[in-house]
């Protein structure tokens, strides 16, 4: 159990790892797909997605979310994902379970455990933009996002 445990890190750092040097760089652009996820305000793209099937079933996803000033979300949870963001550009906003509220910058990481309470998750900026990588390890069996 402990191997699958840290293959599954492993996992999850290497691909963090490639998507960070490949958006850093600038040679991202050309790998993204056309049709992101749209939300008036946010942008959501799918930028990598692959089933672990030596971890239990898990599947492994990254996304790039793009946030215009002072967008937010909604309180929410993930029952069946431990989520890692890692902020590219900007600031965000988070306040996961029973932590302080905190102010993240370019370069910042934060982690959130599987059905926590996303209570705050915004760009509190009212001029810049906000990019940062979204990395999941996730049981598929489980809904994605509940809304609170």
């Amino acid at each position: 159990m402990r191997i699958k445990s840290i293959l599954s890190h492993i996992a999850v750092a290497s691909a963090a790892s490639l998507v960070t040097l490949l958006v850093a760089t600038g040679h991202f652009q050309s790998l993204l797909p056309a049709d992101a996820q749209a939300q008036t305000g946010q942008r959501i793209t799918d930028l990598f997605k692959q089933e672990m099937t030596d971890v239990m079933g898990r599947q492994l996803t990254v996304r790039l979310a793009e946030r215009d000033p002072g967008n937010g979300s909604g309180a929410h949870r993930h029952p069946g994902s431990h989520t890692v963001g890692y902020i590219l550009e900007g600031t965000y906003e988070v306040k996961i379970g029973d932590t302080p509220v905190r102010t993240l910058k370019a370069g910042e990481v934060f982690y959130e455990q599987p059905n926590a309470l996303h209570a705050i998750s915004r760009n509190p900026s009212t001029t810049e933009k906000l990019k940062y990588l979204i990395i999941q390890v996730s049981d598929p069996s489980k809904p994605a996002t509940v809304p609170e």
